[in-house]
């Protein structure tokens, strides 16, 4: 029985940004242990080539460009899925964003923005998928969190309320689902080497720091998420539920 524990083969799962960074490491984990991955995102051209990609190292995969910001556009998106693909067993909730500014001088627009496109599109594709699995009596829901779920930095104020809000939004979650048998967990990342983090890569000042802060020494590398996805998104939690789990080298352990 062990052996099947993280087996994917059969399921099929729908990673929310996907076509670069964390979400197409999460994919490319998910279809490498026997899932058909559905990639999505806004820009077609780079949805088109993460999924040529997959194909290419032999994966099944598929595209979907809906707006993860716009709800009909979500409902629509899924019951796509749903009528054309097959019925969603895993959902990775990781579409995300980030804009740095004083928090006195944020801007509003801004703030709705990252309002949307972190915590709404969260609850949209959540609550739609969760509509088809509930009917089935099973899924699996993994939504991306962040060390900002617990911490906060100068200039990220918004940001960090938002994923807060994916913290409890996924005890939510559980809490109204799981007596569907639904599991509904997070995995909250520290700091990894993506393009949302391209400019504190390539500040060596806050490479410094960040190094020094983090008991690993070191920045994260997207595949390191892998692991806990593949956990969470398999039978082997198939009793853990309303979860996060911090994958960051420590940061949130020490002070």
């Amino acid at each position: 029985m062990s052996h099947t524990l993280f087996n994917l083969e059969g399921r099929l799962a729908l990673v929310t940004g996907s076509s670069q960074g964390i979400g197409f490491a999460l994919a490319k984990g998910l279809a490498m242990h026997g899932a058909t991955v559905i990639i999505n995102g806004r820009n077609k051209e780079k949805v088109s080539g993460a999924v040529a990609e997959l194909k290419n190292s032999g994966h099944q995969v598929y595209a979907s460009d809906f707006d993860v910001t716009d709800i009909k556009a979500v409902q629509t998106g899924i019951d796509a899925i749903e009528a054309e693909i097959g019925a969603l067993d895993i959902l990775i909730n990781n579409a995300g964003m980030q804009f740095r500014a004083p928090l006195e001088d944020f801007p509003e627009d801004k703030w709705q923005l990252l309002l949307q496109t972190n915590i709404s599109s969260v609850f949209y594709t959540g609550q739609s998928a969760a509509k088809h699995m509930i009917k089935r009596g099973r899924g699996k829901i993994i939504n991306i969190a962040s060390v900002q779920s617990e911490l906060a930095r100068p200039s990220i104020a918004p940001y960090t309320a938002t994923k807060g809000a994916v913290r409890n939004l996924t005890r939510g979650m559980c809490t109204d689902w799981a007596k569907y048998g639904l599991q509904i967990n997070a995995i909250a990342p520290g700091y990894f080497k993506t393009p949302l983090n391209q400019a504190l890569i390539d500040n060596p000042e806050f490479s410094s720091w960040l190094e020094k802060r983090t008991p690993a020494g070191r920045w994260g590398n997207v595949d390191e998420l892998v692991g806990a996805a593949i956990f969470l998104a398999s039978d082997a939690s198939s009793f853990v539920n309303g979860q996060v789990i911090h994958i960051d080298g420590g940061i949130t352990a020490s002070v």
